[in-house]
């Protein structure tokens, strides 16, 4: 990797590839699948933002969970304001400071799990870097589609989720 240019590490997580069908006994109506990736990008002099974005024509929901920010090899003892450009709400892009880090006081900032949905930029407004921000990418689908083995299943679920009558309670003779 060139030093001062920005670049987006992936590596996919298997402990974090989940499955959902039956949680606690009863069955999720929708087969869920969830990936998480590590992210990471570097802003400096020479790279001054960096876009994180997804293809349009994906249905799957993406979201980007940034853990920290954190001046690397190199930085020089000044402020280093990070801003993150993204949409808000009502679907306006709105940029916004989340790090300020200087070498002698503040060198790296834990943005505990800050989530945003892509598109985001990232940008260095002052300072002359290298500042990383590392994260995770992660990207829960939704698949609609049973097999035919699933249709069985729950065809004999129903079956037995067939229930009793309830009677009324019979009176004990004897008691006082």
């Amino acid at each position: 990797m060139a030093a001062g240019a920005a670049s987006a590490l992936a590596f996919l997580s298997q402990e974090s590839r989940t499955r959902a069908g039956v949680i606690g006994g009863l069955r999720v109506p929708a087969p869920v699948t969830m990936d998480s990736f590590f992210f990471g990008c570097e802003l400096s002099g020479h790279t001054r933002s960096f876009t994180f974005k997804v293809e349009e024509e994906d249905d799957a929901e993406h979201v980007l969970a940034l853990t920290m920010l954190c001046l690397t090899e190199g930085a020089k003892d000044e402020c280093n304001v990070v801003e993150v450009v993204a949409r808000n709400h009502d679907h306006q892009e709105i940029a916004v400071p989340v790090a300020n880090l200087k070498l002698s006081c503040q060198p790296m900032l834990s943005l505990d799990d800050f989530q945003l949905q892509p598109p985001v930029t990232f940008r260095l407004k002052s300072g002359s870097g290298p500042v990383r921000i590392t994260g995770r990418h992660q990207i829960v689908t939704i698949s609609n589609d049973l097999s035919e083995e699933e249709s069985e299943e729950e065809g004999s679920e129903e079956e037995e989720a067939e229930l009793c009558p309830i009677l009324p309670a019979k009176k004990q003779g004897g008691r006082p």
